[in-house]
């Protein structure tokens, strides 16, 4: 790996005699780990533990996930372990029984967002935002995965939420950057790197506060990171925002073991101090004080569903889960927490592009043909039926191939699973099995044989 020569210099300036460590370490493999979902994975363990979380551990080898049917059943995420560390940031800086509103502004492909959903509880709702329409579907896709449901997706600029003042207790930003933290894992990120990039990145995560700030209740927590070591992308940056807002730093709590870098403005993780790769996170709260209300009016584009269309719906819903429901113009059904629906209502109405609710579906006949969200989602009546499959089986269906129906099936709508891990939904009609796996999720590459 060929590493820029002015990064080289500035890295052996900026870490002294810590500087030959790292360029060894950046010449070395990359780490490879995951982080398991404590709402699927039941039991689930893999190698060493990262320190810094509690469901996050090492693999020592790199496996093809995308021939582990629990990979695509949500049971896990394959996250780097360095940026795990957001679930101590945010344990330690706010009360997590509490509920909470949080945005995460810049959230694709998912990672974080599915790490803040298992550190909420079911009271606080998520807003996972991406500026860039491609990044989107993959951000949603590891949304459905995951399961839970207390979040909801949007597609805009940060500027696009100004009308949000004051409105979430907890921001997180984990900002576009140089990625320089990435360059043993990423080729693209050495390639694209040049001071000038790092110097823009700069200016844009400078932008992205500058909309974000404003958005945090008085008392609310921001919680900025990047995959850089770049003092002008973390600690000048964090300087620059502390004298221009009401900021102050959060200290945490990192033990020594950890081989974390506690600096005056924030935690840098140092591929030779640790085992993952380069991360910066710093922990800041507003010290505003105060109240902004916002008003709470129906949802547009949503209409309530009458008691007979409930009743065809209810069945397939888990009791504890006290859903609203609604039908949207094209038909489509959506459940919204009884908990969340205020919280949803301000989101919804202040922003175009948004989800809304966990999609349930459609009615056919006076019967729903369920959606894929809901064969992943928490809220699915764990009674419905099942069609447990085994690995090269389950393996076959995700490719949308013929599979073996497990013998005595009978026919109708079946929870395709694997160890008892919803994958899908398929419909028994005895003569043949309808695979209704959204064809953008199928697996693309061939199967062993």
């Amino acid at each position: 790996m060929e590493l820029p020569k002015h990064w080289i210099s500035r890295m052996e300036e900026q870490l002294g005699d810590e500087g030959k460590e790292l360029l060894a370490a950046m010449q070395q493999r990359a780490v490879t780990s995951v982080r398991v979902n404590p709402a699927k994975a039941h039991n689930l363990t893999f190698g060493k533990k990262v320190p810094w979380h509690p469901c996050g551990y090492y693999l020592d080898e790199r496996p093809v996930f995308t021939l582990d049917p629990l990979f695509h059943a949500g049971a896990y995420y394959v996250q780097e372990a360095s940026s795990m560390f957001l679930r101590e940031a945010l344990v330690q800086s706010v009360d997590l029984a509490a509920p909470l509103t949080v945005l995460d502004m810049c959230a694709a492909p998912g990672g974080k967002s599915t790490l803040l959903l298992s550190g909420l509880n079911a009271d606080s709702l998520l807003l996972a935002n991406e500026i860039v329409p491609s990044r989107v579907p993959s951000l949603r896709h590891n949304l459905t995965k995951w399961g839970y449901p207390n979040y909801m997706v949007s597609n805009h600029h940060p500027d696009d939420f100004s009308s949000l003042k004051g409105f979430f207790d907890v921001v997180v930003v984990d900002a576009p950057c140089s990625g320089e933290g990435l360059f043993r894992k990423d080729d693209k990120a050495i390639r694209e790197w040049s001071p000038e990039h790092a110097w823009q990145c700069a200016i844009r995560q400078q932008n992205i506060i500058d909309s974000a700030f404003p958005l945090l209740k008085p008392g609310g927590v921001l919680l900025y990171s990047t995959c850089t070591f770049n003092p002008e992308e973390n600690e000048k940056n964090i300087a620059r925002w502390l004298e221009k807002y009401p900021l102050e730093i959060i200290p945490l709590d990192v033990p020594e073991s950890w081989g974390i870098l506690t600096g005056k403005y924030g935690y840098h993780f140092f591929p030779h101090r640790l085992r993952g790769e380069g991360f910066f996170l710093s922990s800041l709260r507003n010290t505003e004080t105060g109240y902004i209300r916002h008003k709470v009016k129906p949802v547009k584009g949503l209409s309530k569903l009458n008691k007979d269309k409930s009743a065809a719906v209810e069945r397939w819903i888990d009791d504890k889960y006290e859903l609203n429901l609604f039908q949207k113009g094209n038909g489509d059904l959506v459940g919204i927490p009884e908990n969340l629906l205020e919280a949803t209502s301000v989101i919804a109405n202040a922003l175009k592009k948004r989800s809304v609710g966990v999609k349930l579906g459609a009615l056919k006949g006076g019967k729903l043909v369920p959606s894929h969200q809901l064969s992943q989602n928490q809220v699915l009546n764990k009674t419905v039926p099942k069609m447990e499959l085994n690995k090269d089986e389950a393996l076959r269906f995700l490719k949308k191939e013929e599979f073996t129906i497990p013998e005595n099936s009978s026919p109708g709508w079946k929870l395709v699973s694997y160890n008892g891990t919803g994958l899908g939904w398929a419909k028994n009609l005895q003569n043949r099995i309808n695979n209704y796996l959204p064809n953008e999720y199928r697996i693309k590459m061939a199967l062993p044989k």
